[in-house]
């Protein structure tokens, strides 16, 4: 009981700043102007200062963009380009984890990547961190896999960068929402899942498998209460992100996050999973929509990595089960945990995760 306990409290609250809107000129039409049907990105407020949780790289040229997705929703990235780069150059697009951002390990991934010569982005995903949207902190199986492809359209439509060679890389949770983007976007030549969850898995079926059809009948019965409390109140309820304090029976990958996400290892002010978490409703829509549903179609080259040691190891074995040809590949890291991928330089295979977009990029 214990287990399913913790089960339902990280599926059905979630782990995983505020960027304020001003809203940019737009050109107002009628109903029946569907020549006024066009893309009207919001100005986002981002900041201006290093403000990641590692140090900035004196091989890059860093600066903010900003894209925006199919549902118009303004996204926020940092550009990491190698000095003195020429031509145009393969590009890979970075998020993750689950309930972080940019700041946090996506920026440290992608700025190591650019280190190597590509041209990389690391970005918060809608609703969280610098980038648009609301509600604050909810998060989508559908939006949220649309965030990658929207990164694929911000760089294919960049001068220096070459169109045939971009690849993406998701990290925990932006793994499963990589592998689902690389199922329905052909442009993506090349996706790396770092110690993936799959999110639709973990939040219908709990931690380890471990919630049956009254387990999940029971989860969709809060959640439903909850949205209609937040429906009354005007407002979202958050669920809290990595506690304050754990108790002395907290399962030892709650420890392993907590060692991240609470301390000034990976600590960030906008980060969910440091703060408030999401909104307690965020699991409703991955609860009925199962990702990767497609991905043994994907024809695209696939890297996966995972940690020995994770408890999260099973979602990266069962996902490369279903992958199908012979440009896919699953990397156990030995003696390594879920979060030792985030920031663990000793650890993260950047070497094998350059070489393989190397020869996918092509």
């Amino acid at each position: 009981m214990r287990n399913l306990f913790w089960s339902l409290c990280l599926v059905a609250f979630g782990w995983c700043g505020l960027g304020d809107l001003h809203a940019a000129d737009g050109r107002a039409g009628t109903d029946n102007d569907h020549s006024n049907n066009c893309i009207m990105e919001k100005e986002l407020n981002l900041t201006r200062e290093w403000d990641k949780v590692f140090p900035q790289s004196d091989k890059v040229n860093h600066s903010k963009v900003t894209f925006h997705n199919r549902y118009g929703i303004t996204l926020a990235a940092d550009l990491y380009v190698p000095k003195n780069a020429e031509g145009r150059l393969p590009a890979i697009a970075v998020s993750g984890p689950f309930g972080a951002v940019k700041e946090q390990s996506s920026g440290l991934y992608a700025q190591a990547l650019a280190e190597m010569g590509f041209l990389t982005i690391a970005f918060d995903p809608s609703f969280t961190g610098e980038s648009g949207g609301e509600p604050r902190y909810v998060a989508s199986p559908d939006i949220n896999t649309e965030d990658f492809c929207a990164a694929v359209d911000y760089l294919l439509s960049r001068d220096d960068v070459d169109a045939g060679r971009v690849g993406i890389l998701g990290i925990c949770g932006w793994g499963g929402m990589a592998l689902n983007a690389a199922a329905i976007d052909t442009r993506i030549k090349a996706t790396v899942t770092v110690t993936m969850y799959d999110m639709s898995r973990v939040n219908a079926n709990g931690y380890f498998d471990s919630m049956d059809a009254d387990a999940r009948y029971e989860l969709r019965r809060q959640l439903n209460a909850q949205r209609t409390e937040d429906y009354k109140n005007g407002s979202y309820a958050l669920a809290g992100g990595v506690p304050d304090q754990l108790p002395d029976d907290a399962p030892w990958f709650v420890k392993d996050y907590y060692a991240y996400y609470k301390t000034s290892r990976g600590y960030h002010k906008r980060s969910l999973n440091s703060n408030g978490g999401w909104n307690k409703t965020s699991a409703l829509s991955f609860i009925n929509m199962p990702l990767l549903a497609y991905s043994d179609e994907i024809r695209s080259a696939v890297l996966m990595i995972h940690g020995e040691k994770a408890h999260s190891r099973y979602f990266s074995e069962d996902a490369f089960k279903k992958l199908k040809g012979d440009n896919k590949e699953l990397l156990i890291i030995p003696g390594a945990s879920h979060v030792d991928l985030y920031d663990n330089l000793e650890v993260i295979p950047f070497e094998r995760i350059r070489d393989f977009f190397q020869s996918s990029l092509k």
